[in-house]
């Protein structure tokens, strides 16, 4: 442990510690000598691996290091009290989670080389990643939502009936943001068996703890949430593995939510460049002489539990095993980048399974197609939940949810806390365990409030580490209602920016009923646009029973030669209504799906006609519209007889009044672009 022993000048050499430098009051409750031993071994291995990591660093061979140097017997603490197939959710400086769980150090190494054979195939660098086979869910740099997804495993453990709990850690700086406190309140309300841990370590980056909270401790906060709360010495291996143990065996028979809070120091910077200049010299002479290893070891030693020789020979076999994965690491070639293989992980495989409507028919609204096709996928997928605000008695604000609760039971329909972005990073937490999770937004200007998890963490999670993110969010949108600036956007186009993303925009209840089908048995995140405009003044024949339609393939609505007319949602139903007005060929596609998007059909309607106008309810700037005009300008430039022509509605938050809402949208300015691109 050169590294540490030289930053701190007041821990003794390992071969002179006696008793008197013993800073902890060791308990060890009737463990046996080998479990003793045992966790020993498993503090010094990510210490070892560290120093090496060290000097790795200084000559530029890995790019980044977070230390988690003087915090090792929380890692190894939790994660020995905890059973393997128990999911943690670890961060930075939780090394020894890894190293506990027993993954091949070849593979770690690879990993924070950015090799092929690390568990992100170099797409993501040093702790974020996850791996099922060890069941770890590795972090995001946003911090917060890993407790939501936490939330979301649990909550999987829960419908399972396993009598498992999950473990998820954070620091102190983290517990200030808003996602740890809103999945904390979800955790505490539904009793999920989950050890929340936070290793408050001083500082937060170089922010101290008297500049990020105001209270005395953070474990004092349980009170306020309901829940159970510990303090526990986090550089004490036998206070953390021994109380730890005692409070997972008890949550796996009384499942609840327990806070805990590790006090703890770190000994280097944020990560390796920030340094440490920003600590008090006394502040890191005071918490040195509380290393959780050299004292640990001193204690193991006097009570005759290991001997020196021991030691040396755990030590050189330790550091031989480092040397041998390192050479193994660094013998893999450097990734190279395949850009049909690197588009082709953006998303899990999913094989679309055609199932044929059936015969029998009846003409529904659009709202109860949608229910009708949510409650017959629910059906069909018994490990499915559905997560929303006031979804269960009161069936949601517009009812599409209506007698799910007496149906399905409150297990699978749950009412949520207002709290979007943890709801998005639970059902995270349940497709990580092996759920499908359909989360209702109130209204589809709400996703703001849980627009991270989305982006980062559902987008993202195929492309990372090849984790399906199983979710469904379901976006009651649009305008011609009166609801507003805050109850009426249509925000289609932030999704279909985002890879990893499928975005899918009904505009009839055939449609609906079909699409949402199937992205409930895709397993990728999909945001289904629900336009409520058309909830109740839109029907259609629609067959009984369940049936599924295909991501990625336009309808086209009017067969024409003179004009392409290409747009969705109530921009069909704008179209429609406009065109019978006119007289003239048109060629109307309605996009259905906005990623996938059928840009065969785009193409072939635009090269056949040679002039093409696309309406769109959004916004004109940066929508969806301007990706399509330039696609078609990119593709079809040479069979334009006009310019392409993008319709939407005003760049102003959408209004209330009945007249300014009806000047904002682009109803009546469609109908004269339209017969000036006739003119042309």
């Amino acid at each position: 442990m050169g590294i540490f022993l030289h930053l701190i000048r007041q821990i003794k050499p390992m071969d002179s510690q006696t008793s008197s430098s013993i800073h902890f009051n060791y308990d060890p409750d009737g463990l046996d000598a080998e479990t003793l031993r045992q966790l020993y071994i498993n503090m010094l291995r990510p210490r070892l691996i560290e120093e090496k990591m060290l000097i790795l660093l200084r000559q530029g061979k890995i790019s980044k290091w977070f230390s988690g140097i003087g915090q090792e017997a929380i890692s190894i603490g939790v994660t020995s009290a905890l059973q393997s197939e128990e999911y943690i959710l670890p961060m930075h400086r939780n090394l020894g989670v890894f190293t506990t769980r027993g993954i091949p150090l070849n593979r770690l190494f690879a990993q924070w080389q950015g090799k092929a054979s690390g568990f992100t195939k170099g797409r993501d660098r040093s702790f974020h990643f996850g791996t099922q086979e060890y069941k770890i869910v590795g972090m995001i740099s946003h911090l917060g939502p890993q407790f939501g997804v936490a939330d979301g495993i649990a909550l999987g453990n829960l419908l399972k009936g396993n009598n498992q709990v999950c473990a998820v850690f954070t620091g102190e700086g983290g517990t200030s943001e808003g996602d740890i406190h809103e999945a904390l309140n979800i955790a505490s309300v539904w009793k999920l068996p989950v050890l929340f841990c936070i290793e408050n370590n001083g500082y937060g980056l170089s922010t101290p703890t008297n500049e990020q909270y105001n209270c005395e401790n953070l474990v004092d906060r349980g009170v306020g949430y309901g829940m159970e709360a510990h303090m526990i010495d986090g550089n004490n291996i036998l206070e953390v593995f021994t109380k730890v143990n005692d409070i997972a065996n008890s949550m796996r028979s009384n499942p609840r939510p327990v806070l805990l809070e590790f006090k703890t120091f770190r000994m280097r910077g944020h990560e390796e460049a920030s340094g440490t200049k920003y600590v008090p010299e006394e502040l890191m002479e005071a918490w040195a002489q509380k290393d959780p290893i050299a004292n640990y070891e001193a204690y193991l030693l006097e009570k005759n539990w290991i001997t020196e020789q021991e030691i040396n020979k755990i030590k050189e076999e330790i550091k031989k095993e480092i040397d041998t994965n390192l050479e193994l690491a660094f013998g893999e070639e450097d990734t190279t980048s395949d850009s049909i293989n690197e588009l082709d992980n953006v998303y899990q495989e999913f094989v679309y399974q055609e199932v044929k409507p059936n015969t029998e028919i009846e003409n529904i609204r659009f709202v109860d197609a949608i229910s009708q096709g949510l409650m017959q996928s629910m059906e069909r997928h018994e490990n499915s939940v559905i997560l929303g605000q006031d979804i269960a008695e009161y069936g949601g604000v517009f009812k599409i949810t209506e007698g799910f609760l007496e149906k399905f039971g409150q297990a699978r329909v749950r009412n949520t806390p207002i709290c979007e972005s943890a709801i998005v990073s639970a059902a995270m937490g349940l497709s990580i365990n092996g759920m499908k999770s359909i989360v209702e937004m109130q209204f589809a200007d709400f996703v703001t409030s849980g627009f991270n998890p989305i982006i980062n963490h559902l987008a993202k999670s195929s492309y990372r580490w090849g984790q399906a993110a199983d979710v469904v969010i379901r976006m009651p949108c649009g305008a011609g209602v009166g609801a507003g600036p805050f109850h009426s956007q249509t925000n289609e186009a932030w999704f279909t920016h985002t890879p990893g993303l499928k975005v899918v925009y009904p505009a009839f209840p055939f449609d609906a009923k079909g699409l949402l089908a199937t992205a409930i048995e895709d397993p990728n995140p999909v945001l289904f646009f629900e336009h409520k405009a058309l909830y109740r003044s839109i029907r259609q024949d629609v067959p009984t029973e369940y049936y599924t339609l295909p991501f990625g393939k336009a309808a086209r609505l009017r067969e024409g030669e003179d004009i392409s007319v290409i747009t969705y949602g109530a921009g069909v139903h704008w179209a429609l209504e406009t065109l019978e007005d006119i007289d003239t060929s048109v060629d109307l596609l309605d996009l259905r799906t906005l990623s996938p998007l059928d840009t065969e059909a785009i193409f072939e309607s635009v090269k056949k006609t040679g002039k093409v106008i696309i309406l769109q309810e959004d916004s004109l700037f940066g929508g969806i519209a301007s990706d399509i005009s330039a696609l078609i300008s990119e593709h079809c430039f040479e069979f334009l007889d006009a310019p392409v022509r993008r319709v939407a509605s005003l760049e102003t938050p959408i209004p209330f009044a009945s007249s300014l809402e009806d000047n904002y949208l682009p109803r009546k300015r469609f109908k004269e672009t339209l017969l000036q691109l006739l003119e042309y």
